[in-house]
């Protein structure tokens, strides 16, 4: 069984975020995470801007990091890397995933919006050892196109939230190696920042590029997919062994028994 190295303190998140806002820090929007955002949204009334502008995010994915919701996604990226690897964050935020995985030894790029909650993790990367620091890059999204040259490029709790998933997807595709994302089905009295994933669609994608691994977190409802990104689809066998991959993977999870 793999072990976790890059693991996420929820303690230490909490008081990173206070410790960055000071006499500005508000613990009632850390408790009250999901729905402010939907607040901002009705105040600034853009989502781009949103997602431009948020001073919520800083509360909000600051809190869903310390619930330890993304613990097996990055799981899977530790044991691809065992020594580390050259890993690219979409969608990064406050970067708590990607700070986690550098903990871990790999090196990270992390890409977003330049943003407040940038700005946030532009601290936190200032606060690490040189050496540790070394292995980080930050790329805007709203200026530069993905670098190339990657290990793994992963996007966690991310193309619900983009207009058009396939062409984040093929900017990944080509930005490295292997690419690691979960797709969310919807439920009831989701955030309006959420929309619908083309699910069949998109599993159809991955499968005819070459998946790897698929597997349903959550109740089922977050599928996590590990696929060929810039690595040459591999011939029948290969096609045929995706296409098992996927057959197994969309199993509903097995409940545990007490």
């Amino acid at each position: 069984m793999s072990v976790l190295r890059s693991v996420i303190d929820p303690d230490s998140e909490a008081a990173a975020l206070r410790a960055y806002l000071g006499a500005e820090y508000d613990h009632q929007r850390l408790v009250h995470y999901e729905a402010q955002l939907e607040d901002e949204l009705a105040e600034l009334g853009d989502e781009q801007a949103l997602y431009r502008r948020s001073q919520g995010y800083l509360y909000n994915l600051t809190a869903f990091a310390m619930t330890g919701t993304k613990d097996p996604y990055r799981a899977w990226i530790d044991e691809l890397f065992p020594s580390g690897g050259r890993v690219l964050d979409v969608g990064c935020g406050i970067g708590a995933d990607g700070l986690a995985l550098m903990r871990g030894g790999h090196a990270v790029t992390f890409a977003d919006f330049d943003n407040p909650s940038v700005a946030y993790l532009r601290t936190r990367l200032a606060a690490l050892s040189a050496d540790v620091a070394a292995r980080a890059r930050i790329v805007d999204l709203d200026r530069d196109a993905l670098p190339a040259g990657h290990d793994l490029a992963y996007a966690f709790d991310v193309l619900e939230h983009v207009e058009d998933p396939f062409a984040l997807l093929a900017s990944m595709e080509a930005a490295a190696g292997l690419v690691l994302v979960n797709l969310l089905e919807p439920e009831p009295g989701e955030t309006a920042l959420h929309h619908e994933l083309p699910l069949r669609d998109l599993l159809d994608h991955v499968t005819a590029r070459g998946l790897i691994r698929y597997r349903r977190f959550h109740a089922g409802r977050s599928h996590l997919l590990l696929y060929r990104g810039a690595i040459p689809a591999g011939g029948p066998l290969e096609a045929a062994r995706s296409r098992v991959v996927r057959l197994l993977g969309a199993r509903p999870p097995r409940r545990r028994r007490d």
